[in-house]
């Protein structure tokens, strides 16, 4: 990986061919969210059933984070994601031929697969190509072309739907990800030029085990998990599939206005990341911070949703949508975390770790408020709390996470080492073992 420089317009080349897979992926991820009630009424499910379609993408999606961490470190970037492809593509002509239940929980599942092995994929192209100082807001700019995908999947979606027909729609996206295999065969590449390709030998399940295990005991790695659990999960919960039906049926908006708002999210995601990509890779000290103020913020917009009397407003759902959008941006710190805490070797792996986070915390959102609605017979008011016990649970493991982090850098300062971010210690701090400490 190059730690200083300035990386090439073929690297750059490299990163465009491979985050328009990461694009397709989260077109793909989201298109259920303008998708949701044309989906209930295909395969005849309620809500419930409906949240099952967006539990079983993300859980697969989540489950396979840490193999295709593992996959990377072994195989490569470019083979990962040019399997992704050939996954995605499948998934979605299945979905479009799919009319019983089962076939389209088949196919959302095929889906989350080829989902699962993009973000990491793409990290890692981004850690051996770019120099560390651009790690974080390369991670920014991968995330918002992303967002793309997701706004292509809002809008333009739901008028193709409503013009061309299920199947149409969905075969023609999937027809097109296939086609995009050859421009990753031709395009991307693992290492940058004149760089040999490193050795990659067979990984046995004990050391594979072993290499997971080293970096989920890492501090830092294990900060990243509950940064990305705790900050991701509600834009991801909205724009996947409640969002839609909740501003329909919930608050009384027709199709096209809800369908419009899942935008907000988009554009606040896509401004708010290069942003705070750009402010974090000059002052690293300020990540935990502004992880703490979005979580803080978050809790005063939904006390303000959920406590509106009657019908929320436009005006206020706009700006609070575009503050909850910046959970997005906000997980990629959790990355940045991984990155800084683990070696080049195990940075895939960590990465996977920490993806893991926000799509547990997403499944468990989803199906809750699926299950609640289920119970109190369609209260949108009721059933939302979901998303805010989730963000309690994922906030106090966070802070706990953050002080042992902290304690472990101290350490590592009296000891000698060079810490990645220089921090100043604190009365919160735990004390330390027969250590004394230099605050910086």
């Amino acid at each position: 990986m190059p730690a200083t420089g300035r990386a090439t317009a073929r690297s750059w080349l490299i990163w465009l061919a491979a985050v328009t897979v990461y694009l397709l992926a989260v077109f793909h991820r989201t298109s259920f969210g303008v998708a949701g009630l044309q989906a209930a009424e295909r395969f005849g499910v309620g809500a419930a059933a409906l949240g099952t379609f967006t539990v079983l993408q993300v859980g697969v999606y989540a489950a396979m984070q840490i193999p295709t961490g593992v996959l990377v470190d072994r195989y490569g970037p470019r083979r990962v994601l040019t399997v992704a492809v050939l996954v995605l593509g499948a998934g979605q002509l299945l979905l479009g031929v799919a009319h019983s239940y089962g076939l389209g929980l088949l196919a959302r599942g095929v889906l989350g697969l080829g989902d699962a092995l993009t973000f990491v994929s793409v990290l890692r192209l981004v850690a051996a190509h770019f120099p560390g100082r651009q790690y974080a807001l390369l991670t920014s700019f991968t995330a918002a072309v992303g967002y793309i995908g997701n706004l292509a999947a809002t809008v333009p979606l739901a008028l193709v739907l409503d013009s061309a027909g299920w199947t149409p729609t969905f075969l023609a996206v999937g027809a097109v990800t296939v086609l995009y295999t050859v421009v990753v065969t031709l395009r991307v590449r693992d290492v940058p030029a004149g760089t040999p390709e490193p050795a990659r030998e067979a990984v046995r399940p004990r050391e594979l085990a072993g290499r997971v295990a080293e970096a989920w005991r890492t501090p830092g790695t294990r900060l990243g998990f509950w940064v990305h659990f705790s900050t991701m999960f509600a834009p991801n919960a909205l724009t996947l599939l409640w969002g839609v039906p909740w501003l329909v049926q919930g608050q009384g908006q027709s199709k096209a206005t809800a369908s419009a708002m899942l935008t907000v999210f988009v554009f606040g995601s896509m401004a708010g990341g290069p942003l705070l990509g750009g402010l974090i890779g000059r002052r690293p000290s300020l990540r935990m911070p502004l992880v703490g103020g979005y979580i803080g913020g978050a809790v005063l917009v939904w006390a303000v949703l959920l406590g509106w009397p009657g019908q929320v407003p436009l005006p206020v759902l706009v700006p609070a949508f575009a503050f909850l959008a910046l959970g997005g941006p906000a997980s990629m710190i959790g990355f940045a975390l991984a990155r800084d805490y683990n070696p080049l070797s195990r940075v895939g792996t960590a990465t996977g770790v920490v993806n893991v986070g926000g799509f547990v915390a997403t499944t468990i959102a989803a199906l809750a408020v699926g299950v609640l609605l289920q119970w109190t017979g369609g209260s949108f008011r009721l059933s939302l709390l979901a998303l805010v016990a989730v963000l309690a649970f994922g906030t106090v493991r966070m802070l706990v996470w953050w002080r042992r982090t902290r304690t472990h850098l101290f350490l590592a300062e009296a000891r000698g080492e060079e810490l990645p971010v220089r921090i100043t210690r604190r009365r919160w701090d735990a004390a330390l073992p027969e250590t004394p400490i230099v605050a910086a």
